[in-house]
């Protein structure tokens, strides 16, 4: 989507229709029916922009526009008799889709599990009872949102780190700020040297341009990426400390199996990463298995809850099943809505590319422009539309270009977003949480710092990972 002023320019310039002789794919950018395509997927993501102003999910416009565009794209195959090159392109599409569509579900509904047990609510207990200093609030949850969001998503990750700093930051507004800034900073960055941090990395990963362990060589980048821009906003951050807010110290908040779960998405995420390195298996397959795990143990749970609501240890007038767990529920408040956005994305972005134009563009950005142009460019975009599409598109082109080039455009369409408060989900989640106070404005006064951190990991990268 990045490229989206790119394709115009493409599909404006004259030309022909003409056909591969090798695979008899036409080029269809300079007809009218990429002009058509084009014009549906700008509408498409221009809802998508004005979701919160016009209230309709972003799934709902990309999966229109996914469909109208492979409908005249067949209409076009059908009128010069081959029909079959739509089928097999829409499957490669789909397929790759499918397979990040269940890895990313097992994911959430382990994500969902742990918030159900209360593992993430006993951690912001915990902190809000330590009474530390405002400043040390400050660094602790950025710390916590950088190494939290390579194992949960970011927005699971900034949402609860924002909850610990609404709780203890009532009464002053600037630390809440600066706090939610520095969280969506860190959850980036932290999530863009793990594939299982962002859906960016995870299809870089998944599409095998880098190895599981050669993300790691990100860390560095990554920790200066959430470090520069901390830095400097700590000295505005206000002295002395919260007052402790009454949060209930004297039981744990997380249930039966809490800390079961975590070990058990941990040894899902060994399965899958074995999977690919081993046993060369796609690693989604190694998912699945380790939603397998969970349901064994959602088994057991169920069984204690029914000795415990029909045996003695159910004491008379209790009416709280500490093991009560469904996994099926786990599964239903997945992010449907994201998930089906990624639908549309990838078949609509497919659409245009499998028409031409991300050739064209390939080879403008990453021709004219070089890779490192071109990458640093993915990363400064990926602050104003989401960097999902563009990423899927960098990896449809799949253009040619060195490990360390694959390792910085993953950099860069991870962290890029913290640019601006509506550059990435964390940030507008935030914006919703902490309302009135993480604000658009308040977050692009600190951008000047944020590009400071953005172009010192860059530098960082190349110092590190070479040339």
């Amino acid at each position: 989507m990045k490229y989206l002023p790119l394709f115009v320019l493409f599909a404006l310039a004259p030309g022909l229709v003409s056909a591969s002789e090798a695979h008899n794919i036409l080029d269809l950018t300079q007809s009218w029916t990429g002009y058509i395509a084009i014009a549906i997927f700008t509408l498409a993501y221009t809802l998508v922009i004005l979701e919160e102003q016009i209230h309709m999910r972003k799934s709902k416009p990309v999966m229109i526009a996914a469909g109208l565009i492979w409908v005249i794209i067949a209409l076009t195959y059908n009128q010069h008799g081959n029909p079959h090159a739509v089928e097999s392109a829409i499957r490669h599409n789909f397929l790759e889709y499918t397979e990040l569509f269940f890895f990313l579900l097992v994911a959430m509904t382990y994500i969902n599990a742990m918030l159900e047990r209360g593992v993430f609510e006993e951690l912001r207990n915990w902190m809000v009872n330590k009474g530390f200093s405002y400043r040390t609030l400050f660094w602790t949850t950025g710390i916590l949102a950088f190494f939290i969001s390579p194992i949960a998503d970011n927005l699971t990750t900034a949402l609860i780190m924002c909850a610990v700093i609404m709780t203890v930051g009532q009464g002053q507004p600037k630390f809440i700020t600066l706090s939610c800034i520095n969280i969506v900073v860190c959850a980036n960055a932290g999530g863009a040297f793990s594939p299982f941090g962002d859906i960016t990395t995870l299809m870089v990963w998944q599409k095998g341009l880098l190895a599981f362990e050669e993300f790691f060589s990100l860390f560095i980048p990554s920790v200066t990426n959430a470090l520069v821009p901390a830095l400097i906003m700590q000295f505005a951050i206000p002295k002395g400390k919260p007052e402790i807010l009454g949060v209930d110290s004297s039981h744990s908040a997380m249930k039966y199996g809490g800390l079961v779960i975590v070990g058990l998405f941990l040894v899902t995420i060994i399965t899958a990463v074995s999977f690919h390195n081993f046993l060369h298996i796609p690693p989604v397959f190694g998912m699945m298995l380790g939603l397998g795990y969970l349901k064994l143990f959602g088994f057991y749970l169920k069984r204690k809850s029914r000795m415990y609501n029909f045996g003695p240890e159910n004491p008379p007038g209790s009416n709280v099943d500490p093991y009560n767990f469904d996994v099926f529920n786990r599964i239903a408040q997945a992010e449907w809505d994201t998930l089906f956005f990624f639908y549309g994305v990838i078949l609509a972005v497919g659409g245009l590319g499998f028409i031409g134009y991300l050739n064209l563009t390939s080879a403008f950005i990453y021709g004219d422009l070089g890779p490192t142009v071109a990458n640093t460019l993915v990363g400064l975009l990926s602050s104003i539309v989401d960097n999902i599409p563009v990423m899927f598109a960098v990896l449809t082109m799949e253009p040619d270009m060195s490990q360390s080039q694959w390792l910085l455009v993953t950099l860069t369409a991870g962290v890029g977003g913290s640019l601006l408060s509506i550059g990435s989900a964390a940030g507008v989640a935030l914006m919703g949480q902490a309302r009135g106070q993480y604000t658009f404005f308040a977050h692009l006064k600190w951008t000047p710092v944020i590009a400071l951190g953005y172009f010192a990991s860059i530098g960082v990268h190349f110092l590190i990972n070479g040339s």
